[in-house]
């Protein structure tokens, strides 16, 4: 997917704005960033308990890979305002229908070519803090375009207040996952669950390894 150098100049200046109130103004504590590979197709899979994983996560991301861009889908009705919609897509938003939408599935086919993406595997938000199961067709993603999936925990954000000052919350990147042997069985709707309950599984130990770190202080 091709970009300008201005609109990736623009999306790193953002997220350092998001940056100041993330993680100066407040203390959103980013780890494990250097788990993100610097090139190639790279699928940034995390759990979803928040409005503000679609803001945080991307400077999370960034921060470590200036000048790069973090394509996501959302949801259709964020574009319906013309001026939002302007915004959101400058910054690597793209809209998808609440059901099925085969389009975005091939608009996402096309950024794991050599784009950095992140999903959420749940599909929906999970305000209580729960990690829910992963959408089967988020292991059909990863089975067809075999990109470098970095699962991540987010923690904190879904007691946040706007505006706020001092809140804390995290954000901790695993090593890419292997699916080298899930990759070598049949196209099917059962690999694809084994795929996407691997990352699921990822994910659960990272918070589990956040939740020790924060009981331990």
């Amino acid at each position: 997917m091709k970009t300008t150098i201005i609109q990736r100049c623009w999306v790193t200046f953002s997220v350092y704005v998001v940056g100041i109130y993330a993680s100066l103004l407040n203390r959103f504590v980013i780890n494990g960033g250097g788990n993100i590979p610097k090139n190639g197709p790279v699928l940034i899979a995390s759990n979803h308990i928040s409005a503000y994983d679609t803001v945080f996560l991307p400077w999370a991301v960034i921060k470590h890979n200036r000048l790069q861009m973090l394509w996501a889908p959302a949801k259709e009705e964020l574009f319906e305002n013309a001026l939002l919609r302007l915004i959101y897509t400058s910054w690597g938003a793209f809209p998808v229908r609440r059901k099925r939408d085969m389009r975005a599935g091939r608009k996402l086919n096309d950024l794991l070519i050599d784009q950095k993406v992140m999903l959420f595997p749940e599909g929906t938000r999970h305000k209580d803090g729960q990690l829910g199961p992963g959408n089967r067709g988020v292991g059909k993603i990863i089975y067809d375009t075999r990109p470098a999936v970095v699962p991540s925990a987010l923690s904190g954000l879904n007691r946040w207040k706007f505006p706020g000052f001092g809140q804390e919350a995290a954000v901790t990147f695993g090593a890419a996952l292997d699916f080298s042997d899930l990759f070598q069985r049949e196209d099917c709707k059962e690999t694809h669950l084994l795929i996407v309950e691997r990352v699921m599984q990822a994910i659960a130990e990272l918070l589990a390894e956040e939740g020790t770190a924060c009981g331990s202080k």
